[in-house]
């Protein structure tokens, strides 16, 4: 365990950060990689493998209850020293993430089909989107168990381990990648499906790899089979504070299929480039979604320990980092966002589309960076509630007024990723206000902490 409590906090947010957004950037380039090779079969691929990865938003939503909750509250009791909570927390959060992944493949295998039906453009994209989850569906169900051994390891101040996992797996998958889709060396081609291969054996690699890590090398938290046993209670505590980031994942989900609704009577380019764009900026997120990653653990150790004063300086250093990171990037996207696009679109229709997008979103990257690192607030603080009431009202905001918009004449691309901009700075605007409201209420204020 590492003791955030002490110490520089700009100096602990970095050095957490660092791993974790490393970690993350080679994480993306499972998406980025598939992307690239799978952007060699058609826009009718392109638009498929879009819309079937956004069931990836689900997987996320789910595993991120049991993530969040497991990070949050194994950080707080890293705060109070208190290791045995810290095992029972870890060890029922493997159990859930067993019971997740069975549900995954049962509901997924059961389900894609109609989903594929409802949301893709036309016949093509539908079956590229299908035999691309087919094979991806048992990689998205052992995501749970991934996310559960790397929160645990963030709670206690570790993010290298799970950094060096994800390396290794993505790695793999890019060695995978051109093998299993363009058929090097076997001469055997399995398209969009062997996108799919290629990711879950890898994530099946890295689940192998942390397993093994805590069996060998970490000693505060382990798996235990005494503590496997079901623990209501303690499930309750981690779905109180996971649940409300599970949902807000579930509302990306929603956001991401309302605008593939939207886009179908524009034609497959127009979902291509949609894709495209949704997964250039997810890697241009990078920065800001690992400083956000290390906000919840650092504030989450200070809020155990009571240390209320480094719980606020530590918002306030995230907040600085990221905005300053986002304006960068977004200045860059102004300039030349076709440079993002080049490596994934050959068809010049899409990759028009997907730069135009990042051209205009870009505009919320500031806005987007402080709804992330209140996020990670919130965890740390053990309410999550209040940052899935942000997201939720995007709902009233964003998707009925888009879908309002996409049955007019004259309705244009332009005018969603417009909409998609002042949606997102009304949520960061409430999110920041939520924020403060909960800080007064859960920490001392400076009087009381004097006296």
């Amino acid at each position: 365990m590492r003791d955030l409590t002490q110490g520089s906090i700009p100096k602990h947010l970095i050095s957490l950060a660092v791993p974790i957004g490393i970690g993350m950037a080679f994480q993306m380039l499972y998406v980025l990689i598939d992307l690239y090779f799978v952007s060699r079969l058609g826009d009718a691929a392109i638009a498929g493998v879009g819309a079937a990865g956004n069931l990836q938003f689900l997987v996320m939503a789910a595993s991120q209850v049991l993530g969040v909750g497991a990070m949050a509250l194994i950080a707080q009791a890293c705060g109070r020293k208190d290791a045995d909570d810290a095992n029972a927390v870890f060890n029922q959060s493997l159990l859930l993430a067993a019971l997740a992944a069975a549900i995954t493949l049962i509901a997924g295998y059961a389900c894609s089909g109609a989903y594929m039906r409802a949301i893709a453009a036309d016949a093509a994209s539908a079956a590229a989107g299908l035999a691309y989850l087919h094979a991806f569906l048992p990689g998205l169900a052992l995501q749970f168990a991934l996310v559960a051994l790397g929160a645990a390891l963030r709670g206690t101040g570790i993010s290298k381990p799970t950094m060096l996992v994800q390396i290794v797996t993505v790695v793999l998958n890019a060695i995978l990648a051109p093998v299993l889709i363009a058929g090097w060396l076997t001469g055997r081609a399995f398209g969009v499906a062997g996108a799919g291969w290629a990711s879950s054996i890898s994530i099946a690699v890295g689940v192998a790899l942390m397993l093994l890590y805590f069996a060998r090398l970490e000693h505060y938290v382990g798996v235990d089979a005494r503590l496997l046993r079901p623990q209501p209670p303690v499930w309750r505590r981690i779905l109180a504070i996971g649940l409300p980031p599970g949902g807000e994942f579930a509302l990306m989900f929603v956001f991401m299929a309302v605008t593939y609704w939207c886009l179908r009577g524009l034609g497959t380019d127009a979902q291509a480039g949609y894709g495209i764009g949704m997964r250039v900026m997810q890697a241009i997120f990078l920065p800001i979604m690992a400083i956000a990653f290390a906000v919840a653990p650092v504030a989450g150790q200070n809020v155990g320990a009571g240390r209320g004063e480094r719980v606020l300086a530590t918002f306030r250093s995230a907040a600085l980092i990221g905005s300053v990171a986002m304006f960068a990037l977004t200045l860059l996207c102004q300039w030349r966002p076709e440079w993002f696009m080049r490596p994934f679109a050959d068809n010049a229709q899409a990759a028009d589309v997907a730069a135009d997008f990042l051209r205009i979103v870009s505009w919320n990257f500031v806005a987007s960076g402080l709804i992330f690192t209140c996020s990670g607030m919130f965890q740390a603080l053990g309410n999550t509630r209040p940052s899935l009431y942000a997201s939720a009202s995007r709902l009233a905001t964003f998707a009925l007024p888009a879908v309002w918009l996409s049955q007019h004449p004259g309705f244009e691309l332009r005018q969603l990723w417009l909409l998609s901009v002042g949606t997102t700075l009304l949520q960061a605007l409430t999110v920041l206000w939520l924020l403060r409201r909960e800080l007064r209420l859960r920490l001392p204020q400076p009087s009381a902490a004097a006296a």
